[in-house]
């Protein structure tokens, strides 16, 4: 960061047109964590924790870099909520999608629960149009929506890739809505802490960890 040159050799005005370009570079920046995070995700479908690691090194490299755009802290933290949807929305997009589009849809039996008595850990058995499925429709809780007896339809793999989950949990439509919330909302937040950053060394302002306020 420090090698990119944003003031002119005379004057030590702040060179606007080199600004300009460094905050729409952090701009793209943000779009690739996403994309990148999304490929990964893809990657890695039947292991969602290294998305999520992933994701998350990806939110925290933005909100660095954009606090060096800015020349403060506070949009950098601001830029946490809208890494929420991006985050949320780049793991769980590949493996919704992909259940949607390959998996097979069935309305299963609950027959039983793997649970241990007063345990939270429940693996409910089902049954479906073939038997007993492989898989067993997991909830981690106290108070579980299903029991015993119940009939509900899930989405399960035929690759056996993607944990089975519930079809009307399955709606890979809302979470790339949740990641172009969250794209958006930090590119509206890096343009303004472009402007922002620009006025702050204009006027010779230091940054926020060598002042004493925000």
């Amino acid at each position: 960061m420090a090698a990119v040159n944003m003031k002119k050799s005379q004057g030590g005005t702040v060179d606007r047109g080199v600004y300009l370009l460094f905050t729409f570079i952090v701009v793209g920046l943000g779009w690739v964590i996403a994309a990148v995070n999304t490929g990964i995700s893809y990657l890695v479908l039947s292991m969602d924790w290294i998305a999520i690691s992933t994701g998350l090194l990806g939110c925290v490299v933005f909100a660095i870099v954009l606090r060096f755009l800015h020349c403060a802290w506070w949009l950098a933290v601001v830029s946490l909520a809208p890494a929420v949807f991006v985050l949320v929305g780049s793991v769980q997009y590949a493996p919704e999608e992909t259940l949607d589009g390959r998996g097979i849809r069935e309305s299963v039996l609950i027959t039983g629960d793997k649970a241990v008595e007063g345990g939270k850990n429940h693996r409910f058995i089902l049954s479906g149009r073939s038997g007993r499925l492989q898989e067993t429709l997991d909830y981690n809780g106290d108070s579980p929506q299903w029991k015993a007896g119940d009939r509900v339809e899930v989405i399960h793999d035929p690759k056996g890739v993607v944990p089975l989950a519930v079809a009307s949990d399955v709606d890979p439509d809302s979470k790339l809505e949740m990641l172009a919330m969250g794209l958006t909302g930090w590119t509206g937040i890096t343009l303004l802490a472009g402007r922002r950053g620009f006025v702050r060394r204009s006027a010779g302002r230091r940054p926020v960890f060598d002042d004493t306020g925000l």
